[in-house]
């Protein structure tokens, strides 16, 4: 991925893909030699938090910060001490996965004035398949949203189209040009489209001019098993 080092703030509507797309990018970053650590400060969501891959991520030596053991279940605006020491002394690559919407993102306004002098990513994820991101205009008012609840700005994009199990390779390419088409017009730099591992031999990528996720799925349904990671 392009220079994300630092601080890499990942926000998104609720059903975006955000926490499966930090997820995967630490598990990315750490095999690429980076020193990894993501941070859940998902405080609204109960299903699919980051918290649920915290066995995968420390397997790969990736350092996960949660709330604290009692309050895991809770959906109660905890803020952990140690998010303090993280924002403090970042790592090569320092994930902080933000809750969905604006309302998730108000718990980063707690954090404005530590990350001010810092430097910080803030990237806003897009699925164009999900309600209220699947328009241009759509995708630009939540950003607007987002940006006035963190007190901080959005400064890059992520394409996530997906369907889940009924994704396919003509969803990636849909999905492409409706994240180019947002990055055009919002000025706002695509930093990367995720892609399946499954679908990833059925993929041209010379039709994707911009750097590609695979994505192992972590997060699924109780009747279902996460993807394997190597």
């Amino acid at each position: 991925m392009r220079n994300l080092t630092g601080i890499v703030v990942i926000v998104g509507g609720y059903g975006s893909g955000k926490t499966e797309v930090s997820i995967n990018l630490a598990m990315n970053r750490r095999r690429a030699g980076l020193a990894v650590r993501i941070a859940d400060l998902d405080l609204v969501n109960p299903y699919f938090r980051t918290r649920e891959a915290k066995e995968t991520l420390c397997k790969l030596d990736i350092d996960v910060v949660v709330p604290p053991k009692q309050y895991l279940q809770a959906d109660l605006p905890v803020l952990s001490p140690a998010i303090s020491g993280l924002i403090r002394q970042p790592s090569q690559l320092t994930l902080i996965d933000a809750g969905g919407n604006n309302v998730g993102a108000k718990v980063l306004a707690t954090l404005a004035d530590a990350l001010r002098d810092k430097r910080v990513h803030m990237l806003q994820v897009v699925n164009p398949f999900r309600p209220f991101t699947d328009t241009i205009s759509g995708c630009i008012k939540m950003r607007d949203e987002i940006d006035k609840a963190s007190k901080m700005r959005v400064s890059g994009i992520v394409g996530n189209a997906n369907l889940i199990d009924e994704t396919t390779s003509e969803s990636v390419y849909y999905g492409y040009d409706f994240v180019r088409s947002l990055s055009e017009e919002s000025r706002l730099p695509l930093e990367f489209v995720t892609v399946e591992s499954r679908l990833l031999s059925k993929i041209d990528k010379n039709r994707l001019s911009c750097p590609v996720l695979a994505i192992d799925r972590q997060l699924v349904p109780p009747w279902k098993k996460a993807a394997k990671v190597g």
